[in-house]
């Protein structure tokens, strides 16, 4: 499974980004930089990435950095993954 992938398409679906997730890359800045991406988005993109990956994100999990850039929400879901 290619996880980056597969979170740029969840990060595009849940923020209708129309297709912009595309142009995406590892260090593609999120929080902060992409208006769609407020308080309420985030709770929205766990829920979906739990979906889509089949895993359970505790409130401990996460913080501002793991929302920081395209790649450390996709290091976070790879080390979850990964046990």
């Amino acid at each position: 499974m290619n996880v980056l992938k597969e979170v740029l398409r969840v990060l595009d679906e849940v923020l209708s980004l129309a297709g912009r997730s595309a142009g995406f890359s590892r260090d593609t800045a999120l929080l902060g930089a992409i208006p769609e991406l407020d308080s309420m988005a985030v709770v929205s993109l766990i829920t979906a990435l739990e979906d889509q990956f089949g895993m359970i994100v505790d409130d401990d999990d996460i913080d501002g950095s793991t929302f920081q850039t395209v790649g450390s929400l996709v290091d976070f879901v790879s080390s979850k993954l990964n046990g």
